[in-house]
């Protein structure tokens, strides 16, 4: 009679891959994708996103047919699903100072965009000359700039008229807080509401508008 041979303790044996229900497993895609995206920019390879996940790049292809298809994915939860839907309403608010308007809303604002992985994949996007970029700068242009530029207009005590670029300039120099900690990897304070604040300040101190 032969005799069977047991296979030695530490022989090596292929882990099963656990299975998800569907909705389940195109979110962890998602998530992966954005931390690998973040982490190598937007030229990644999705057979290294597959690797990273633990999973075949068929399967991956499953979710998303297309590469395009998966960054629109990562575009829409990093990006678009983050923005609040009452920004609009309280900057328009005119029952509350203008200031405390900015303030509130620049408060909810940075701590949306104060992360590695949206400061990161914008950065990526851009020198990459994707479209994620130009979309959602228009999105904000269209949802929060143009209507607060109607409110700094209305609130202005002499009439000094700013436009849409001194909005930007506003703009710009908030989000660059994010960008020093997250693209240059400089020292920023760990609390930036101070710093906004004082940004919020000069810029409506400069077109006449009460602080109060």
């Amino acid at each position: 009679m032969s005799k069977k041979t047991a296979a030695p303790k530490d022989a090596p044996h292929k882990a099963r891959r656990q299975r998800l229900p569907a909705d389940e497993r195109r979110e962890q895609i998602i998530d992966g994708a954005v931390a690998f995206f973040a982490r190598v920019g937007l030229e990644g390879k999705t057979r290294d996103l597959a690797k990273d996940l633990g999973i075949t790049q068929s399967l991956l292809f499953n979710y998303f047919e297309t590469k395009d298809a998966l960054i629109e994915a990562v575009y829409a939860q990093v990006y678009i699903d983050r923005l609040s839907p009452d920004w609009p309403v309280l900057l328009a608010d005119r029952s509350v100072p203008l200031r405390s308007r900015l303030l509130a809303f620049y408060s909810d604002y940075s701590k949306l965009i104060f992360e590695y992985e949206w400061m990161r994949i914008f950065m990526f996007s851009g020198l990459a000359g994707a479209e994620l970029n130009r979309r959602y700068l228009e999105h904000m242009h269209k949802m929060i700039l143009h209507p607060l530029l109607e409110e700094v207009r209305a609130a202005s005590s002499q009439g000094i008229m700013p436009d849409m670029e001194d909005l930007w300039n506003l703009h710009g120099g908030i989000v660059y807080i994010g960008i020093r900690q997250h693209i240059y990897r400089m020292p920023c304070p760990e609390n930036p509401g101070p710093a906004i604040e004082r940004t919020v300040d000069r810029f409506l101190q400069a077109f006449s508008v009460p602080l109060s």
